[in-house]
């Protein structure tokens, strides 16, 4: 999880004046208290890069844009504000009505979000039950940071599935029909 930056009770609004106003800094909202993101690792950096750079290449030319960690999210069903680490958005993007700045999604297709060793039981817990909750999510990607191993959380209906790929194996995205390769998104071309 990230610092929190202070206990209170903040209006969304305030959030987001406050989020807006840190160049150096990214905040995430969370039922009013406010959290300093930390930041990532090399490996982190390496992974996350790797993975927008495929899933853009693969999506060249449709109707979906994909985005990196400067891109926010919020969560409307939970009031969660966040920037994942890739997200995709397919079709007519939705920005928050409530966000006068224009700068905050609101419908990815698809989430990803690389762990670290802070972050990973959060990313993998109470994150994730609130990114379940977006209608229009049909997968999050769970990706660690220490291994070759992404959880694929895929939405059937109201029920969503759990497949995880290990080692030299790929990941199949049905909503965006991308296919991605744990070596390419493992490749480290510095060591």
């Amino acid at each position: 999880m990230s610092t929190i930056v202070r206990r209170h009770a903040y209006a969304y609004a305030d959030y987001l004046r406050m989020d807006d106003a840190t160049r150096d800094l990214k905040l995430e909202y969370i039922a009013g208290d406010v959290y300093a993101m930390a930041g990532g690792s090399v490996r982190h950096s390496t992974v996350s890069v790797n993975m927008t750079r495929h899933l853009a290449n693969q999506l060249d030319g449709k109707l979906c844009q994909v985005g990196n960690s400067d891109l926010r999210l919020r969560v409307l069903t939970t009031g969660l504000a966040t920037y994942p680490d890739v997200s995709v958005v397919c079709g007519t993007l939705q920005l928050d009505p409530e966000d006068p700045s224009g700068h905050t999604i609101t419908n990815p297709v698809v989430l990803v979000e690389v762990s670290s060793p802070s972050t990973k039981d959060f990313d993998r817990g109470e994150k994730a039950d609130h990114y379940r909750t977006i209608p229009s999510l049909r997968e999050l990607l769970l990706v660690a940071h220490d291994a070759r191993l992404i959880e694929v959380w895929r939405r059937h209906g109201d029920d969503w599935t759990l497949d995880v790929v290990r080692d030299t194996g790929q990941v199949e995205l049905q909503s965006i029909a991308c296919r991605l390769r744990l070596d390419d998104i493992y490749k480290d071309p510095l060591g």
